[in-house]
């Protein structure tokens, strides 16, 4: 058996192959140092990649966010508060709403008040205001009314720099809106109907929410009525705005919209509210089988108390421009406004509709304006101020 092993170890292609494969061996050990040091790198890697697996399970408990649900909570906790602060808060407000104004019209002014910078006062600067003023949907009679009116300013007083040209054309403006200027007023006997009416997509049935707060800070009890039976997304809307501010909803799925309005001037009246606010669904002027039916709507709150609704507001989107005269005109003959809110006039350029108002284009009466929007905020529905409004208009 010994003889066979030493036979066996001479046997030279078995040592000739390891010697080769020793040889070959060390070729890759000679590279080896630095991909040895790679996989060494790679394997130290591999270790670490299971271990963000470790902060999976935090992450899995990032769902346990369920507090999202409280943000409800948090909408309807700043609103017992608010009456408190309001008095100390007020100036700090006020300059905060301007800017926003300001803000909102910018698109608006933005080609008239790059006209009164470094410019000659003659001829060639009225032209292009009067250009400027009708791009901005004042229209033609507003707009030549107040070029006459600034021409005559600036002869009498002698005016010879741009600024005090922009600064008269400012009281223009403020003095051609003041008529459109006035204010709701909550001292009446209770309760208030207000029957809100408009197109689709203006803004009705949010513009009832923010005055639901804002009556609310005022010291009023209010009660909102889901008149809106067609379209559930408004209902829902309008239920959601009511548990906001702790206000009642009176609804139908589906039901007469003139039924709800009934029952909302009646619950209104039995509840001692001070406000009742009955939100209709939106229509165009042109569907008259519509229109039909708001003034039915009318008739019905009038039985349910004679002198009602004391006010019928038309929400106006401030982006329909010279659209928004034949709104008026249609829906004042159908239900004799007694006032506008005027909605998004933020990012539009066509905020110098209320000048066309005022100087009754197209046959328009001059219905009051009690309300503008500059944004979706609950504070962004302020009441409209002439002075306000043609100071943000032209930037000073």
């Amino acid at each position: 058996m010994f003889s066979f092993f030493k036979k066996k170890t001479p046997s030279p292609p078995p040592e000739q192959d390891r010697v080769q494969e020793s040889e070959v061996k060390p070729v890759p050990a000679a590279t080896a140092p630095g991909a040895v040091e790679q996989r060494d790198a790679q394997e130290a890697d591999r270790p670490v990649a299971p271990a963000p697996q470790e902060p999976a399970a935090p992450a899995v408990a990032a769902p346990v966010e369920p507090p999202a649900p409280m943000p409800p909570a948090q909408a309807s906790a700043p609103i017992p508060p608010a009456p408190a602060p309001v008095p100390q808060a007020a100036a700090p407000a006020k300059s905060s709403w301007l800017a926003r104004l300001k803000t909102g019209l910018s698109r608006t002014g933005q080609s008239l008040t790059t006209l009164f910078v470094g410019v000659k006062v003659d001829e060639d600067l009225f032209e292009e205001l009067e250009t400027a003023l009708i791009m901005a949907d004042t229209g033609v009679d507003a707009a030549q009314s107040l070029l006459k009116g600034l021409r005559e300013r600036v002869r009498q007083e002698r005016i010879e720099d741009g600024d005090s040209v922009r600064r008269v054309l400012r009281e223009l403006l403020a003095e051609h809106l003041r008529p459109l200027e006035r204010r709701f007023d909550l001292d009446r006997p209770a309760p208030i109907v207000t029957m809100i009416a408009g197109v689709n997509g203006a803004g009705k049935t949010t513009s009832i929410g923010k005055l639901a707060r804002t009556f609310q800070q005022q010291g009023r009890h209010v009660l909102l009525a889901a008149g809106d039976t067609f379209r559930a997304a408004a209902r829902e809307q309008l239920v959601e705005w009511g548990r906001r501010n702790d206000v009642t909803v009176i609804a139908q799925e589906g039901g007469d919209p003139a039924a709800v309005a009934f029952d909302a001037v009646k619950s209104g009246q039995a509840r001692g509210m001070g406000v009742v606010m009955v939100d209709t669904a939106g229509r165009l002027p042109t569907q008259l089988h519509l229109m039909e039916e708001v003034k039915k709507i009318k008739r019905v709150i009038a039985k349910a108390e004679a002198s009602a609704p004391h006010e019928v507001l038309l929400v106006i989107d401030g982006n329909t421009g010279q659209n928004a005269l034949a709104q008026i005109k249609a829906f004042d003959q159908a239900l004799g406004l007694t006032g506008l809110i005027v909605t998004k006039l933020d990012g539009t350029a066509k905020g110098g509709i209320l000048a066309a108002v005022a100087a009754g284009a197209q046959g328009v009466r001059p219905v009051p304006v009690y309300w503008i929007g500059v944004g979706e905020g609950i504070d962004d529905l302020q009441p409209f101020v002439a002075d306000e409004f043609a100071g943000a208009l032209l930037g000073n």
